[in-house]
């Protein structure tokens, strides 16, 4: 088996070898060095799906069996289907 003795040389790592912040063993950067740090501190942190302009309210409604059962039998997406309804009946 060939083994490469090269190091591997990690892109974004300005201190490949400089102060041993890197390892070819292992090819994760040591990312408390002073570049790394920085790097985190530019980034932005965004968790879960974009917001939309416009959120819809959680709520709690009371309706009549027969109504549920009629849009759940429509398959997958019946409070959509509900909330379509709804507008629609009050014109919007």
């Amino acid at each position: 088996m060939n083994v490469n003795k090269t190091p591997i040389v990690h892109p974004y790592d300005p201190d490949t070898y400089g102060d041993g912040a890197f390892d070819p063993i292992d090819d994760a950067p040591d990312l408390s060095t002073p570049y790394w740090i920085e790097q985190f501190s530019k980034a932005k942190v965004q968790r879960g799906r974009p917001k939309e302009m416009l959120t819809k309210v959680s709520t709690t409604i009371r309706l009549d069996p027969a109504v549920i059962a009629f849009f759940k039998a429509q398959g997958p997406g019946w409070q959509s289907r509900i909330n379509d309804a709804l507008r629609k009946a009050a014109g919007l």
